[in-house]
């Protein structure tokens, strides 16, 4: 049976008249337990249903609404934090990693310089997690959130008096909190607007995109972003298929690109391979937020925001990115910008890949500055 809503507090024992708190039934949903984003109104409370939170964390999913941080412990090593450095967080997302961050830099009154900047573009999710962090204990002095993607550090730097960083992270991961909810339209799972912006006050949405592209543009970003092998075959018939209908919906494109490709439906008794309709997806994401042009910008800027001795670490979550950190730090190391570099990819460990299974595809690339 669904669980009751639970009944509100007794009366104060001191005599006061406490106001009437009016009965509110949930949402009903069919099942046993709620699939719908908006229907979990526990995992989207973890301050109320902490336990029940817990339990789905321990099931080795992530609970609605938040985003687990990915391999906490390798970043603090390679980036080698002391209490009163400057760090920067290019990409704040939910906060994982800056609460982190925030316990070593601000670890020691003795050092009341340590601050870290929280970076992200996302103006829906970056006013919760600031807020978050607030009700944590993190002051203006301590922290400083700024809406911006991370190609422009080196202006936010500048504005803030700072001549560079003692650590920077970037994690370059779609956070659970714009995956998994389907009015920002970045899941296939569920039906929701083609929207996939980080920005989404910043146009072209992915429906816009996919209703001017060319097929060769279509193609190129299939191949390039997602390396998808179907690439020309996608490309052509999706253009042939917007002219009878616009694409609009996650749904509708998801079975567009099945339709296409001869790939059975889901269903309960038959799995079935939806790696086409996420490389899809992905290649529109990319595109759509400029998002290999906003790294390279990024890269080239990098080392002139570190101090010297100050360490990035980054991480990545597909071959395009991972191929152009690699390039940016190999080529650094050879001018002599950076005086290390990592020779290997860092990844998650077994306990880490079992209790959340989206760190699997995960990259962790770290530099030194000269």
């Amino acid at each position: 049976m669904p669980e009751p809503t639970p009944a509100p507090p007794p009366p104060p024992s001191s005599g006061e008249i406490s106001p009437v708190v009016p009965h509110q039934r949930r949402v009903r949903y069919t099942g046993k337990n709620p699939r719908r984003f908006e229907d979990k109104y526990k995992e989207l409370a973890p301050e109320r249903y902490a336990a029940d939170v817990a339990k789905v964390i321990a099931s080795g999913k992530t609970p609605a609404g938040s985003h687990r941080p990915i391999m906490v412990q390798e970043i603090i090593k390679v980036l080698a934090l002391q209490p009163g450095e400057v760090a920067v967080d290019c990409t704040l997302g939910f906060g994982g990693h800056a609460r982190e961050l925030l316990a070593i830099i601000a670890a020691e009154k003795s050092h009341p310089k340590g601050r870290l900047i929280g970076l992200d573009v996302d103006p829906v999710e970056l006013p919760k997690t600031t807020a978050r962090l607030r009700a944590a204990g993190w002051s203006d002095d301590v922290f400083t959130s700024v809406r911006s993607n991370f190609a422009g550090l080196p202006k936010i730097l500048g504005e803030l008096g700072l001549d560079g960083a003692d650590a920077i992270l970037a994690d370059l991961g779609i956070s659970s909190m714009q995956l998994d909810d389907p009015a920002r339209g970045f899941t296939y799972k569920t039906d929701g607007p083609l929207d996939l912006r980080l920005n989404p006050q910043r146009p072209p949405s992915a429906s816009d995109w996919l209703a001017r592209a060319s097929v060769a543009e279509l193609t190129a970003a299939l191949r390039d972003n997602a390396d998808e092998p179907h690439a020309d075959r996608l490309a052509s018939e999706l253009v042939e298929l917007r002219q009878r209908a616009p694409i609009t919906r996650t749904k509708q494109l998801a079975d567009a690109v099945r339709e296409i490709l001869n790939l059975p439906k889901p269903s309960r008794d038959q799995e079935t391979d939806d790696s086409s309709i996420r490389r899809v997806f992905q290649a529109l994401r990319i595109a759509v937020n400029d998002e290999f042009g906003v790294l390279d910008l990024f890269l080239r800027q990098l080392p002139f925001c570190l101090k010297p001795g100050g360490r990035v670490a980054i991480l990545t979550f597909h071959s395009g990115e991972d191929r152009r950190v690699k390039q940016a730090f190999r080529d650094g190391e050879r001018s002599g910008i950076y005086s290390r570099v990592s020779d290997e990819i860092i990844r998650a460990e077994a306990e880490e890949l079992r209790s959340n299974p989206r760190s699997s595809s995960a990259k962790l690339r770290w530099a030194v500055r000269a």
